[in-house]
């Protein structure tokens, strides 16, 4: 049977349909329509429908890289096919419609990644170019049965929330823009961008609790010197995401980091949640230390993948 192709509009009912294809194809990843609507207010990009008989059989999300320059020679691409409909074509023409897209802005490649869960996601980008260039080890933190930690804080350091010094925002910006190009990352720097797009995309996020961002003070001068920052996953409400723990480089070594992902913990544990996740380039040996000595286990990694724009006639 065949299928047709379209751009997605923005409305509400269209946007939670697209949802429901992602959280069914990705649940380990899922999206929301709280989530969606910031996407298409924040980021420069474009979404696909397949449908079939007026069902939605397959998505394709294309646009700019967070956390990477605007000017970045590639664009992301999300490509989902829900797995009856697969190996029927759909794939690939949501993939030519993502590239046609990133092509029409000057783009000269893509860029995704995909789950170890995946495997037919993942032959699907090899058979079509798309090279490994990276590769995050994913952990996760049963909460069920854990104690929680207490709130310790190291020796000239004192822990707050932006909840409770929304004044100390710039300051976090700064440690972001220390911290953020020594993330290990393939070959791309990671940026942290001016203060109003690390506002929109780190802390003013759907899911983004102020009350669990921590914030980490030298006592001496009262300056910022590192934070650490909660997401909840969208459509799984007892889980949330590390969205990212970052000391500024002079004051590495001292424990800093690991007193604040122990507060991001409790504060997990006081909102009910089941679990935490997060995950590390495979070279960032320092926070993938931190995580497995707070008894994070390992689940399936994470692949980098970059590829070429499809071309049209792209079978």
């Amino acid at each position: 049977m065949s299928f047709s192709m379209r751009s997605a509009t923005s409305d509400d009912a269209e946007l939670a349909r697209f949802a429901e294809v992602v959280n069914e194809v990705t649940p380990e990843n899922p999206t929301s329509l709280e989530e969606l609507r910031w996407q298409e207010a924040n980021y420069r990009g474009e979404r696909f429908i397949a449908e079939r008989a007026g069902d939605i059989v397959g998505v394709a999300t294309t646009g700019q890289i967070l956390s990477y320059r605007p000017d970045f020679e590639r664009w992301w691409i999300t490509v989902l096919v829900r797995e009856p409909n697969r190996r029927q074509g759909i794939g690939s023409a949501l993939l030519v419609a993502g590239s046609r897209a990133a092509r029409a802005v000057g783009k000269i490649g893509l860029q995704t990644s995909v789950s170890e869960r995946h495997a037919d996601g993942l032959a699907f980008l090899q058979h079509r170019g798309f090279v490994e260039f990276d590769r995050y080890r994913m952990v996760e933190l049963d909460l069920g049965r854990l104690p929680k930690p207490a709130i310790s804080q190291p020796p000239g350091v004192e822990i707050t929330t932006l909840a409770a010094r929304p004044d100390l925002l710039t300051g976090v910006h700064t440690v972001a823009g220390l911290a953020f190009p020594d993330i290990p990352h393939a070959d791309e720097p990671m940026q942290a961008g001016s203060l109003e797009e690390f506002r929109k995309r780190d802390v003013d996020r759907p899911g983004m609790p102020a009350d669990a961002f921590y914030v980490a003070l030298d006592t001496a001068t009262g300056d910022v010197i590192g934070y650490a920052s909660l997401m909840r996953i969208p459509g799984r409400p007892d889980a949330a995401w590390h969205d990212m723990t970052a000391v500024a480089p002079a004051h590495r070594g001292r424990g800093i980091a690991t007193a604040l992902k122990r507060a991001t913990i409790a504060w997990a544990i006081d909102a009910g949640m089941r679990v935490l996740e997060t995950g590390n380039d495979v070279e960032n040996a320092p926070m993938r230390a931190v995580n497995a000595a707070l008894g994070y286990r390992p689940i399936p990694d994470e692949v980098g993948l970059r590829g070429p724009l499809a071309d049209e006639e792209t079978p």
